[in-house]
């Protein structure tokens, strides 16, 4: 099993946040894990993607063009990565800010409101949480407590307070998520 992942969003959302996440999720699964983000000069605001790759067997580059999901947080990113889903793959979006929708017919399209959700929380910053949530409830390649071992590796450990919000953010979007219905 290899999984290749695309999450691509604006800086700030905590995109490579959830890179990292996932990979250190893998690790704890004995899994190979690669974890290469990008992101321009301006951070916070500008553009920013992460490829992760979590696979059961070595992985060969880290470099890739297509994917079997993509996680799509913004309209610039849609653009730029709905057609690099392979055929039979899986695009999830949040619907904060996008103008147009994903068209394709050939892949699995998921909707989660994440950034309505988070709020409704009162925890803006969880947003990414939630999107992960959702991912995970799609394609449940690695185990929650794995997650929750990820999770406590990234965050820095005068962060570690806020592992039950990040927690329940994660459960949250397993509820939330939904198949997308063009109409």
């Amino acid at each position: 099993m290899t999984e290749e992942i695309i999450i691509a969003g604006f800086g700030g959302q905590g995109v490579l946040s959830m890179g990292k996440i996932l990979a250190y999720s893998g690790i704890m699964q004995d899994q190979e894990v690669s974890w290469m983000p990008s992101y321009g000069p301006e951070m916070r605001g500008g553009t920013a993607n992460v490829t992760v790759i979590i696979s059961d067997e070595r992985i060969s580059s880290p470099i890739l063009s297509t994917f079997d999901t993509a996680i799509i947080l913004n309209q610039q990113s849609m653009d730029k990565f709905e057609d690099a889903v392979k055929p039979g793959g899986v695009l999830i979006y949040d619907p904060n800010g996008i103008t147009r929708h994903p068209e394709r017919e050939d892949i699995e399209v998921y909707q989660i409101a994440a950034a309505e959700e988070a709020s409704n929380m009162g925890m803006n910053k969880v947003f990414n949480m939630v999107v992960l949530g959702g991912y995970l409830k799609v394609k449940p390649l690695v185990k929650m407590d794995n997650v929750i071992k990820g999770l406590k590796k990234s965050l820095p450990e005068r962060y570690h307070h806020l592992l039950p919000v990040n927690e329940k953010a994660i459960k949250r979007g397993l509820e939330i998520v939904q198949e997308y219905k063009k109409n």
